[in-house]
């Protein structure tokens, strides 16, 4: 079916169609993964830090990344 609409559409093997929400999602998503990676970046450059620092710092790089990792367009989510 894919396939089919894709030859309606005189689409490459390199071109798909997304619908924008889902593109802005994603979007929206690595922006907030660059974000905390930035942020990150800057604490950890800022000097010595403590055990639960450190664990502040990777609970938020996670909770950044977790939703880029099971983010889909519309296909099957692929979860460890």
């Amino acid at each position: 079916m894919s396939r089919q609409r894709a030859a309606e559409l005189e689409l490459s093997e390199n071109e798909l169609v997304v619908a924008r929400e889902e593109l802005d999602n994603l979007k929206d998503l690595i922006f907030v993964l660059q974000c905390a990676v930035n942020d990150v970046t800057a604490d950890l450059a800022s000097g010595r830090h403590t055990k639960e620092s450190l664990r502040e710092l990777t609970d938020w790089l996670l909770e950044a990344a977790e939703p880029v990792t099971t983010a889909s367009f519309g296909g099957p989510v692929i979860r460890s």
